[in-house]
């Protein structure tokens, strides 16, 4: 990836120079640098946020219910992992956290439903169906509300920032329906050729 960044960068210098706007193309880049800069700033304070609301939710025990409340959900969807795993809980988090539109701070639960997952895997070295599963779930990621999206565009002074909620949460539900039943496809043509 650092090579086509690389490239891509030359290749920038060098239609700069030969058109003779390299003053335009230092100009861009500071600017493009400083925007990177405020747009990362502003991500980290909605990230800082979900994380802050996330351990008050967390320490009150609504962390808990809410997961309660979902885990037949996700036990239907993850038949293999026994009642009451830990795994089940970050699960649940994690999904939350992405429903919620805040899949930066669901990245942390993510990694320990992996790990929780892992004490679960028969095969340390290869992938279970249930890894593959929530791999599949978190990756198309089901937003309720895009509460990232939402501030992007409002700090960009997008007029109406809350038009993407439901073209959004369609196509993430489409894209999450679809990529199940595409594993479970799989996973019965592989079961198959066993």
């Amino acid at each position: 990836m650092s090579t086509i960044w690389l490239l891509v960068i030359a290749v920038s210098v060098l239609f700069s120079v030969v058109n003779g706007r390299m003053d335009e193309f230092t100009k861009a880049m500071f600017e493009a640098g400083k925007a990177a800069v405020e747009v990362s700033l502003y991500l980290v304070g909605i990230v800082s946020l979900w994380l802050g609301i996330t351990k008050i939710m967390e320490d009150s025990g609504l962390m808990h219910k809410l997961s309660n409340f979902f885990t037949p959900a996700i036990s239907a969807l993850f038949k293999n992992i026994p009642k009451g795993h830990s795994s089940i809980t970050a699960i649940t988090l994690n999904l939350l956290a992405n429903f919620l539109g805040i899949g930066n701070a669901a990245t942390p639960l993510g990694i320990k439903a992996m790990e929780d997952l892992q004490t679960l895997n028969p095969k340390k070295d290869t992938v279970s169906f249930e890894m593959m599963l929530f791999i599949v779930i978190n990756t198309a990621s089901v937003q309720f509300i895009p509460f990232t999206v939402i501030g992007l565009l409002s700090n960009y002074g997008s007029s109406n920032p809350n038009k993407v909620f439901l073209p959004t949460f369609i196509t993430t539900s489409i894209h999450a329906t679809a990529a199940v039943i595409i594993l479970y496809i799989f996973k019965r043509f592989y079961d198959r050729g066993k």
